[in-house]
């Protein structure tokens, strides 16, 4: 037996889960996935590229170092 209160949580079940029509779904799943493109491009260029960075520099930095000793044992 169908209350009153029972159709009209239905109607509202109804409502919400007719939301989005199929195209407004797939523009949300294309937002949804670039979203997380552009956090996961963000985190690398935050996180990986300064250590890469650092890394190349010290490296640079180790190699003057050694050119510089060996000139001094030359002389």
């Amino acid at each position: 037996m169908i209350t009153s209160q029972s159709f009209y949580l239905w109607q509202r079940f109804n409502k919400i889960a007719n939301m989005f029509e199929f195209d407004q779904y797939l523009g949300f799943l294309a937002f949804l996935i670039i979203l997380l493109i552009g956090f996961w491009v963000m985190l690398f260029l935050t996180a990986i590229i300064p250590y890469w960075i650092g890394g190349a520099v010290k490296e640079m930095l180790d190699e003057r170092k050694e050119k510089k000793r060996l000139e001094r044992e030359k002389a």
